[in-house]
């Protein structure tokens, strides 16, 4: 079974095999999280976007690049759904947990970390992101030894550690 913690940080200073990212449909960098693994990877993250995803990538979906210069093996971009849009299939979100597993599995990852998907400026309700992100990483199968969810701030930290020790896993 997977070892799920929650660490106050930043996702791209992360020792990990795989980060990560909380990616857009289009596969060219972006705002929040997409910004800041673009930013801290160099100019290879972006080209190894263009040249794996050139239509871009489904919602709920995931795909791996090089980490270029972050401190991680690889970047698994997912793309969640943007609630503030009117994508509000929690089925979506809980995929992106999922395939990013089953992605990290494909590239034999011993260990990952995740943002809080859709959690940002996509306007998930917080509470609801917290319980699906640990709910999907906890009932996924993988061979994935060590996962963490990375919170950016306390107060997410907070919450995510709360949620994990009402399940006994914290």
């Amino acid at each position: 079974m997977t070892e799920l913690s929650v660490v106050l940080g930043d996702i791209t200073a992360q020792r990990v095999d795989v980060i990560v990212n909380a990616a857009n449909n289009a596969m060219r960098g972006g705002g929040g999280v997409d910004g800041a693994i673009h930013a801290a990877g160099g100019p290879a993250v972006l080209q190894d976007c263009i040249a794996r995803f050139p239509d871009g990538l489904a919602t709920g979906d995931a795909g791996w690049t090089t980490a270029g210069d972050l401190p991680a093996r690889w970047v698994v971009h997912t793309v969640g759904p943007d609630w503030n849009a009117g994508q509000r299939d929690r089925v979506q979100l809980q995929s992106c947990y999922r395939r990013a597993l089953e992605v990290a599995d494909e590239l034999g990852a011993q260990s990952i970390a995740f943002p809080l998907i859709s959690a940002g400026v996509y306007g998930w309700p917080k509470a609801d992101a917290i319980d699906a992100a640990i709910g999907t990483i906890l009932s996924t199968p993988t061979a994935v030894e060590a996962a963490r969810i990375v919170a950016l701030d306390e107060s997410t930290h907070r919450q995510v550690q709360e949620a994990l020790d009402a399940r006994g896993t914290g």
